[in-house]
């Protein structure tokens, strides 16, 4: 179930990146709507890669992944500014620094935290 809703959460900000401004969905929803929803992701790949761990630690793990990440946004060499180039670099690293997308992973990991204490309760209690 895990991998489904990661792959599902990936699929969504793709499917946001690539077609949210065609759909008349104002600046701030494609550009931090992706940023929460990579947040949420980093959540689910860790949830999915540790399974059985609690959620609270997979959600602090996450966040640490996630302002590292960011942070190394700071770091440019000439071949990673390369990668960054690329779509798979923009997706994976992205191309600017900003404190804003930090606040949006925090919000997609909550999001993701918040689901996942739902979703294994249900399961808990099966």
């Amino acid at each position: 179930m895990l991998f489904l809703t990661l792959i599902f959460v990936i699929i969504c900000g793709l499917v946001l990146r690539r077609y949210g401004y065609a759909m008349h969905l104002p600046f701030v929803v494609v550009k931090y709507g992706g940023s929460v929803l990579w947040g949420a992701m980093v959540y689910a790949l860790l949830a999915t890669i540790v399974a059985g761990t609690k959620p609270s630690r997979i959600a602090a793990a996450a966040l640490i992944v996630a302002v590292a990440v960011e942070f190394f946004r700071l770091v440019h060499t000439p071949w990673l500014d390369a990668f960054r180039l690329t779509i798979a670099g923009a997706l994976l690293l992205g191309r600017v620094f900003s404190l804003w997308n930090i606040l949006a992973y925090v919000v997609g990991t909550v999001i993701a935290f918040a689901f996942d204490l739902t979703f294994s309760r249900t399961r808990d209690a099966q």
